[in-house]
């Protein structure tokens, strides 16, 4: 999405079963969690207006949050090979892991999740979208995009059309037990605003800064790649060094003489400090910061999306409920503090809702050596 001030660049540079057990007994004994110190009111705030709740359940819903981020870290690697999967229930209270091996069910049952057995592995399912995401463009044509949904330990195509959904599982020559149909309407957009008129000028349109990097000693910022389709140059003056679209949707551009700074903006325009890069699992809390539309929130609902735009196809996005429009491509995402990603593109808008795609952060900084800029 497409569009955001210049004083990003400057001093203040803002760059989705079964019943459960509860995620850790601390949960039980602890009723009244208080707010974490790396938490900023902002988020604490936009999240009570978006997710229709209190304050105190924030807060309770970022403390299991942060418990099952870290449960579900060290479950993938004890899980191994028969790990399926795992997401957050609705009000985040409860995780539940998937797993292939009915003897790791004792396992899981330990660290405070709930196991629930599964035909296939993650690994497996990615395979499967793998496969989708290498169909040619010709069958992926009536698709709109494809994902893995740990959920349902399925691979989901959505489609217009059933008949196209079956043609392209058809074409990938993947397992059809394995794949789920879904027949809607969204056709996901890169909402450039080509317009222009805010944050940074690319030709004639405009994008949003996302969160602010070093490369060496060049201060920069990360955006997606679409943005660099207009033009190499932004204005005021920076310079995009990198970039990948279709296929990915990320860029960076090096802006000396600015300051790179750890905050994106947030609710009403407050910064929100950036204190690193931990991966938001499945359910959990998702913030969005653009130059069109503002400060929204919502949650995770799939990992590793495959969208097909009108430009090509990308892969590897996550899929959010959070609302955006043209001109915020590129901008934020961030979960608590932790950034997340860069804007991509979506349907839907913020006055009647909307489904948003970003770039996960990590694959840019590692891609073009960046240093993520936190405090």
């Amino acid at each position: 999405m497409r569009s955001k001030r210049w004083p990003l660049l400057g001093a203040t540079i803002v760059a989705a079963c079964l019943a459960a057990t509860p995620l850790t007994p601390a949960a039980a004994a602890s009723p009244s969690p208080v707010p974490s110190e790396s938490t900023p009111p902002s988020v604490i705030d936009s999240l009570e207006r978006d997710l229709g709740l209190s304050e105190q359940q924030v807060i309770t819903r970022l403390a299991n949050e942060r418990r099952a981020a870290a449960t579900e870290a060290a479950l993938t690697s004890s899980l191994g090979a028969a790990f399926g999967g795992a997401w957050l229930n609705g009000d985040a209270s409860k995780l539940l892991v998937a797993t292939t091996d009915p003897a790791t069910t004792a396992a899981i049952e330990a660290k405070g999740a709930q196991p629930v057995l599964v035909p296939r592995a993650l690994a497996q399912l990615n395979a499967v979208k793998d496969q989708i995401d290498r169909a040619s463009d010709q069958a992926k044509a009536g698709a709109s995009l494809w994902y893995v949904d740990v959920t349902t330990n399925s691979v989901v195509i959505v489609a217009g059309q059933q008949a196209a959904a079956d043609a392209l599982a058809t074409a990938a020559g993947v397992d059809r037990n394995a794949v789920r149909v879904t027949v809607s309407g969204e056709q996901p957009q890169t909402l450039i605003n080509i317009i222009g008129g805010a944050p940074y000028y690319i030709g004639s349109a405009r994008c949003s800064v996302g969160f602010a990097i070093t490369r060496g000693t060049t201060p920069g910022f990360v955006s997606a790649g679409h943005c660099r389709v207009a033009a190499t140059t932004t204005n005021p003056t920076g310079t995009f060094q990198g970039y990948s679209f279709p296929g990915n949707d990320y860029s960076w551009v090096a802006a000396p003489g600015n300051t790179a700074t750890p905050y994106v903006r947030g609710s009403g325009g407050a910064n929100v400090t950036v204190r690193g890069s931990t991966v938001a699992g499945v359910g959990s809390s998702i913030c969005r910061s653009g130059s069109t539309t503002g400060w929204h929130c919502g949650t995770v609902q799939q990992l590793n999306a495959t969208v097909r735009y009108s430009q090509g196809t990308v892969t590897g996005l996550t899929r959010t409920n959070v609302c955006a429009e043209p001109g915020d491509s590129g901008g934020p995402f961030i979960s608590g503090s932790q950034a997340q990603g860069v804007t991509s593109g979506g349907s839907g808008n913020c006055s009647s809702g909307g489904t948003t795609y970003f770039q996960p952060v990590n694959e840019i900084l590692s891609t073009y050596g960046l240093t993520l800029r936190i405090g």
